[in-house]
């Protein structure tokens, strides 16, 4: 108990040292019941802590990342419950593109929302974007199966999605946005990549309904979603709710 206490006296001497970098943080950064795991550091806009089972340490606007689903897990992307899960024909719906629209499908994966995007968009383009080599791989793979012409797989790195600038009218992420490593960095690379009142639409199980039975840090709210969204210079413009378990959230360039 003693040595607890000291602990104890050395954060709460830190917090009063270091002032709001130290202490004014989320609440969602303390769950911890150990307080020594809890303790932050500021580096670039970003904190870190001890990472929990899901995530990577690493804290953005009072949100940890989640882990990136690797290529091993595949599977899972294609299982063959996600269409009634995810409902992706509804989303697509929901996008209303004209057939000549270009969109980015940032964190494809093995393209399952690219492919079918794609087929909404006969004469425009769908460039599938992917940080992982192997899941690039796939994506070329399911496009030579296909015969589909109008995907372009680009392997990205964790901070730019490789795109023109100016060269898309829609980015979207299904179920991808929270796994981001440098969300910041991201997603002011995908503005660039947009052009005048472009718009970029996340598709993220829903955080406040604890129904939704998904890993804590693989759901986000709506609160989150426009605090970070904001923050690269978006606007939210409407959340669609014909998805059941998913918010479906459209920003638009300012």
């Amino acid at each position: 108990m003693r040595v607890y206490r000291t602990l104890i006296g050395l954060v709460l001497s830190t917090c009063l040292l270091l002032g709001t970098v130290a202490c004014n943080q989320s609440p969602d950064i303390f769950q911890s019941p150990d307080i020594l795991t809890n303790l932050t550091r500021q580096s670039g806009g970003y904190t870190t802590q001890l990472a929990s089972a899901d995530g990577i340490g690493k804290v953005y606007m009072g949100r940890e990342i989640a882990q990136v689903m690797g290529h091993q897990g595949a599977y899972w992307l294609e299982r063959p419950s996600r269409s009634g899960q995810e409902n992706p024909n509804a989303a697509i719906a929901a996008l209303d593109l004209p057939s000549d629209a270009v969109v980015a499908d940032i964190g494809a994966g093995t393209g399952y929302i690219s492919f079918r995007i794609a087929a909404e968009v006969p004469d425009g383009q769908v460039f599938a974007v992917d940080v992982q080599p192997e899941m690039v791989d796939f994506l070329q793979q399911g496009k030579a199966e296909q015969a589909i012409t109008n995907v372009e797989p680009i392997l990205s790195t964790a901070e730019d999605p490789q795109l023109p600038a100016e060269s898309i009218d829609l980015a979207i992420m299904v179920d991808a946005y929270h796994e981001f490593e440098y969300p910041r960095e991201m997603m002011t690379h995908i503005v660039e990549a947009l052009k005048p009142d472009g718009r970029v639409v996340l598709a993220e199980y829903r955080a406040e309904n604890p129904l939704v039975m998904i890993k804590r840090l693989h759901k986000m709210s709506q609160a989150q979603v426009k605090r970070e969204m904001t923050a690269v210079g978006l606007s939210w413009e409407k959340t669609d709710d014909r998805l059941s378990q998913q918010h479906l959230m459209f920003f638009r360039k300012r």
